[in-house]
Protein backbone atom coordinates (compact mmCIF):
# COMPACT_ATOMS: atom_id res chain seq x y z
CA UNK A 1 0.00 0.00 0.00
CA UNK A 2 1.12 3.73 -0.66
CA UNK A 3 0.20 6.09 1.45
CA UNK A 4 0.60 9.61 0.70
CA UNK A 5 0.66 12.30 3.51
CA UNK A 6 0.21 15.65 4.90
CA UNK A 7 0.56 16.73 8.08
CA UNK A 8 -0.16 20.34 9.00
CA UNK A 9 0.69 21.85 12.58
CA UNK A 10 -0.12 25.63 13.08
CA UNK A 11 0.18 27.49 16.26
CA UNK A 12 -1.41 31.53 15.96
CA UNK A 13 -0.12 33.62 18.66
CA UNK A 14 -1.93 36.79 20.28
CA UNK A 15 1.24 38.55 20.91
CA UNK A 16 4.85 38.07 19.23
CA UNK A 17 6.33 34.80 19.51
CA UNK A 18 9.82 35.31 20.69
CA UNK A 19 11.59 31.98 20.70
CA UNK A 20 10.72 28.56 20.68
CA UNK A 21 12.98 25.32 20.61
CA UNK A 22 10.56 22.41 19.42
CA UNK A 23 11.33 18.61 19.10
CA UNK A 24 9.69 17.20 15.96
CA UNK A 25 8.84 13.81 15.72
CA UNK A 26 7.83 14.14 11.97
CA UNK A 27 9.95 11.81 9.74
CA UNK A 28 8.69 7.83 9.24
CA UNK A 29 11.03 4.86 10.63
CA UNK A 30 13.06 3.17 8.34
CA UNK A 31 11.85 -0.33 9.31
CA UNK A 32 11.38 -3.22 7.00
CA UNK A 33 7.58 -3.14 6.37
CA UNK A 34 7.59 0.26 5.26
CA UNK A 35 10.05 2.46 3.22
CA UNK A 36 9.63 6.29 2.45
CA UNK A 37 9.78 6.95 -1.50
CA UNK A 38 9.79 10.61 -0.73
CA UNK A 39 9.40 12.92 2.36
CA UNK A 40 9.53 16.67 3.25
CA UNK A 41 9.71 18.75 5.84
CA UNK A 42 9.05 22.32 6.23
CA UNK A 43 9.36 24.99 9.13
CA UNK A 44 10.72 28.74 9.53
CA UNK A 45 13.67 29.14 11.51
CA UNK A 46 16.64 26.16 11.90
CA UNK A 47 16.33 22.63 11.67
CA UNK A 48 18.98 20.20 13.05
CA UNK A 49 18.10 16.46 11.95
CA UNK A 50 19.31 13.67 14.71
CA UNK A 51 18.28 10.45 15.60
CA UNK A 52 17.02 10.15 19.21
CA UNK A 53 17.85 7.68 22.23
CA UNK A 54 15.05 5.31 20.31
CA UNK A 55 16.07 5.58 17.39
CA UNK A 56 13.42 7.86 15.61
CA UNK A 57 14.39 9.85 12.87
CA UNK A 58 13.97 13.66 14.51
CA UNK A 59 14.51 17.36 14.26
CA UNK A 60 15.30 20.48 16.33
CA UNK A 61 13.62 23.88 15.82
CA UNK A 62 14.80 26.86 16.93
CA UNK A 63 13.48 30.22 15.89
CA UNK A 64 14.59 33.12 17.21
CA UNK A 65 13.13 36.12 15.34
CA UNK A 66 9.88 37.21 16.74
CA UNK A 67 7.02 36.25 14.59
CA UNK A 68 2.77 35.97 15.08
CA UNK A 69 2.32 32.05 14.14
CA UNK A 70 3.82 28.92 13.42
CA UNK A 71 3.62 26.25 10.50
CA UNK A 72 4.92 23.22 10.26
CA UNK A 73 4.51 20.90 7.33
CA UNK A 74 5.39 17.22 7.21
CA UNK A 75 4.66 15.57 3.60
CA UNK A 76 5.29 12.58 1.70
CA UNK A 77 4.61 9.07 0.33
CA UNK A 78 5.27 5.91 2.37
CA UNK A 79 4.93 2.72 1.22
CA UNK A 80 3.90 -0.19 3.61
CA UNK A 81 3.27 -3.77 3.91
CA UNK A 82 1.26 -5.80 6.59
CA UNK A 83 3.46 -7.56 9.05
CA UNK A 84 2.35 -11.28 9.39
CA UNK A 85 0.34 -11.77 12.83
CA UNK A 86 1.52 -8.10 13.15
CA UNK A 87 5.29 -9.03 13.89
CA UNK A 88 8.05 -6.23 13.71
CA UNK A 89 10.81 -7.72 11.96
CA UNK A 90 13.10 -4.51 13.49
CA UNK A 91 16.54 -4.87 14.26
CA UNK A 92 16.77 -2.57 17.53
CA UNK A 93 19.90 -1.70 19.84
CA UNK A 94 17.89 -1.13 22.63
CA UNK A 95 16.76 -4.04 24.74
CA UNK A 96 13.15 -4.89 25.55
CA UNK A 97 13.57 -4.43 29.14
CA UNK A 98 13.97 -0.82 28.81
CA UNK A 99 10.13 -0.73 28.28
CA UNK A 100 9.16 -2.12 31.14
CA UNK A 101 9.53 1.17 33.54
CA UNK A 102 6.36 2.76 34.39
CA UNK A 103 6.22 6.67 33.75
CA UNK A 104 3.82 8.95 35.07
CA UNK A 105 1.49 8.55 32.44
CA UNK A 106 1.44 4.88 32.96
CA UNK A 107 1.93 4.37 36.40
CA UNK A 108 -0.11 1.04 38.10
CA UNK A 109 -2.85 1.57 40.18
CA UNK A 110 -5.60 -0.79 41.60
CA UNK A 111 -7.79 -0.53 38.96
CA UNK A 112 -4.75 -0.96 35.98
CA UNK A 113 -2.95 -3.84 38.52
CA UNK A 114 -7.18 -5.45 38.37
CA UNK A 115 -7.76 -4.93 34.23
CA UNK A 116 -3.88 -6.70 34.18
CA UNK A 117 -4.80 -9.46 36.71
CA UNK A 118 -7.40 -10.76 33.97
CA UNK A 119 -5.79 -10.79 31.12
CA UNK A 120 -1.94 -11.05 31.79
CA UNK A 121 0.27 -13.85 33.57
CA UNK A 122 3.50 -12.42 34.78
CA UNK A 123 6.69 -12.09 32.49
CA UNK A 124 5.91 -13.30 29.73
CA UNK A 125 2.46 -13.37 27.34
CA UNK A 126 1.71 -14.69 24.29
CA UNK A 127 -0.09 -12.74 21.34
CA UNK A 128 -3.80 -14.63 22.70
CA UNK A 129 -2.91 -12.96 26.07
CA UNK A 130 -1.98 -9.14 24.50
CA UNK A 131 -4.72 -9.31 22.48
CA UNK A 132 -7.18 -10.03 25.03
CA UNK A 133 -5.73 -7.64 26.75
CA UNK A 134 -6.52 -4.85 24.09
CA UNK A 135 -10.15 -5.96 23.96
CA UNK A 136 -10.57 -5.54 27.80
CA UNK A 137 -9.51 -1.82 26.96
CA UNK A 138 -12.09 -1.63 23.84
CA UNK A 139 -14.48 -2.63 25.56
CA UNK A 140 -14.12 -0.65 28.76
CA UNK A 141 -13.37 2.85 27.51
CA UNK A 142 -15.20 4.34 24.94
CA UNK A 143 -13.68 6.93 22.23
CA UNK A 144 -14.77 10.51 23.01
CA UNK A 145 -13.07 13.09 21.54
CA UNK A 146 -11.62 15.99 23.93
CA UNK A 147 -12.83 13.58 27.21
CA UNK A 148 -9.35 13.88 28.53
CA UNK A 149 -5.70 15.91 27.84
CA UNK A 150 -2.08 14.53 26.41
CA UNK A 151 -1.26 14.46 30.13
CA UNK A 152 -3.92 12.31 31.22
CA UNK A 153 -2.40 9.10 32.89
CA UNK A 154 -3.76 5.66 31.93
CA UNK A 155 -5.24 5.70 35.15
CA UNK A 156 -7.84 8.20 34.90
CA UNK A 157 -8.73 7.12 31.50
CA UNK A 158 -9.54 4.00 32.63
CA UNK A 159 -11.72 5.73 35.33
CA UNK A 160 -13.47 7.77 33.13
CA UNK A 161 -13.84 5.02 30.42
CA UNK A 162 -13.39 7.40 27.97
CA UNK A 163 -10.35 8.75 25.54
CA UNK A 164 -9.04 8.46 22.47
CA UNK A 165 -6.05 6.78 21.02
CA UNK A 166 -3.00 7.81 23.01
CA UNK A 167 -5.39 6.45 26.04
CA UNK A 168 -5.70 3.28 25.16
CA UNK A 169 -2.11 2.90 24.98
CA UNK A 170 -1.33 4.47 27.84
CA UNK A 171 -3.96 2.03 29.79
CA UNK A 172 -2.46 -1.28 27.65
CA UNK A 173 1.17 -0.09 28.32
CA UNK A 174 0.37 0.14 31.83
CA UNK A 175 -1.03 -2.82 32.21
CA UNK A 176 1.76 -4.50 30.48
CA UNK A 177 4.47 -3.01 32.92
CA UNK A 178 2.49 -3.86 36.05
CA UNK A 179 3.19 -7.63 34.62
CA UNK A 180 6.93 -7.24 33.25
CA UNK A 181 5.93 -7.62 30.30
CA UNK A 182 8.08 -4.87 27.57
CA UNK A 183 5.48 -2.84 25.95
CA UNK A 184 6.05 0.76 24.03
CA UNK A 185 4.40 3.39 22.94
CA UNK A 186 4.01 4.07 18.98
CA UNK A 187 3.15 7.50 17.30
CA UNK A 188 1.95 7.48 13.54
CA UNK A 189 -0.84 7.53 10.74
CA UNK A 190 -3.62 5.88 9.68
CA UNK A 191 -5.30 5.31 6.53
CA UNK A 192 -8.63 6.05 8.47
CA UNK A 193 -11.49 3.87 6.11
CA UNK A 194 -14.95 4.36 6.73
CA UNK A 195 -13.82 5.22 10.72
CA UNK A 196 -14.21 8.58 12.30
CA UNK A 197 -11.13 8.39 14.02
CA UNK A 198 -8.16 11.06 13.08
CA UNK A 199 -5.83 9.74 10.48
CA UNK A 200 -2.59 10.93 13.85
CA UNK A 201 -2.33 7.70 15.19
CA UNK A 202 -1.05 5.81 18.57
CA UNK A 203 -0.76 2.23 19.54
CA UNK A 204 1.32 0.12 21.08
CA UNK A 205 3.83 -2.92 20.19
CA UNK A 206 4.39 -5.61 23.07
CA UNK A 207 6.84 -8.34 23.52
CA UNK A 208 4.95 -11.64 22.67
CA UNK A 209 6.65 -15.03 23.30
CA UNK A 210 4.77 -17.33 21.51
CA UNK A 211 5.76 -20.70 20.42
CA UNK A 212 7.13 -20.28 17.49
CA UNK A 213 8.02 -16.44 17.26
CA UNK A 214 9.74 -14.27 20.39
CA UNK A 215 9.63 -10.44 20.10
CA UNK A 216 7.45 -7.56 18.97
CA UNK A 217 3.70 -7.59 18.29
CA UNK A 218 2.04 -4.43 17.19
CA UNK A 219 -0.94 -4.12 18.35
CA UNK A 220 -4.25 -0.82 17.66
CA UNK A 221 -5.73 -0.66 21.19
CA UNK A 222 -8.47 1.42 19.65
CA UNK A 223 -9.58 -0.83 17.35
CA UNK A 224 -8.76 -4.02 19.11
CA UNK A 225 -6.79 -5.67 16.11
CA UNK A 226 -3.34 -5.93 14.29
CA UNK A 227 -1.01 -3.52 12.67
CA UNK A 228 -1.77 -3.57 9.05
CA UNK A 229 -0.18 -2.24 5.91
CA UNK A 230 -2.42 0.74 6.22
CA UNK A 231 -0.60 1.99 9.35
CA UNK A 232 3.11 4.57 9.27
CA UNK A 233 5.23 4.28 11.99
CA UNK A 234 6.48 7.45 13.35
CA UNK A 235 8.32 7.41 16.40
CA UNK A 236 8.52 4.60 19.31
CA UNK A 237 8.95 5.89 23.03
CA UNK A 238 8.01 4.66 26.59
CA UNK A 239 4.58 6.72 26.28
CA UNK A 240 3.51 10.08 24.39
CA UNK A 241 5.31 12.38 25.64
CA UNK A 242 8.82 10.72 24.42
CA UNK A 243 7.20 10.19 20.65
CA UNK A 244 4.86 13.49 20.46
CA UNK A 245 5.22 14.36 17.00
CA UNK A 246 5.36 18.10 18.40
CA UNK A 247 6.73 19.17 21.91
CA UNK A 248 8.85 22.23 22.84
CA UNK A 249 9.02 24.96 24.71
CA UNK A 250 8.18 28.87 23.53
CA UNK A 251 9.20 32.79 25.26
CA UNK A 252 6.59 35.37 24.31
CA UNK A 253 3.13 34.72 22.00
CA UNK A 254 0.73 35.31 24.61
CA UNK A 255 -2.14 32.90 24.47
CA UNK A 256 -1.83 29.94 21.84
CA UNK A 257 -3.51 28.56 19.30
CA UNK A 258 -3.14 25.01 17.97
CA UNK A 259 -4.69 23.91 14.84
CA UNK A 260 -3.49 20.38 12.83
CA UNK A 261 -4.70 18.64 10.14
CA UNK A 262 -3.92 15.51 8.93
CA UNK A 263 -4.65 14.17 5.18
CA UNK A 264 -4.20 10.52 4.62
CA UNK A 265 -4.55 9.35 0.66
CA UNK A 266 -4.60 6.33 -0.62
CA UNK A 267 -2.20 6.15 -3.91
Amino acid sequence: MQLSIRHETKYTYTAPLAYTIQQLHLTPRAEPQQQVLHWNLQAPGYLNAYTDAYGNLSHMLTLDKARGGLAIVAQGVVSTTSPWQGRIAAHDTLSPLIYTVSTRLTAPTPGILELAAACLPDGRAQTRHLMKLAEHIFGAVRYQSGATEVTTPASVALQLGQGVCQDYAHIFLACCHAHGIPARYVSGYIEPGDTDHAASHAWVDAWACDSDYEGWVSIDVTHARLMTDAYCRIALGRDYEAAAPVRGVRRGGGEETLAVDVQIVLQ
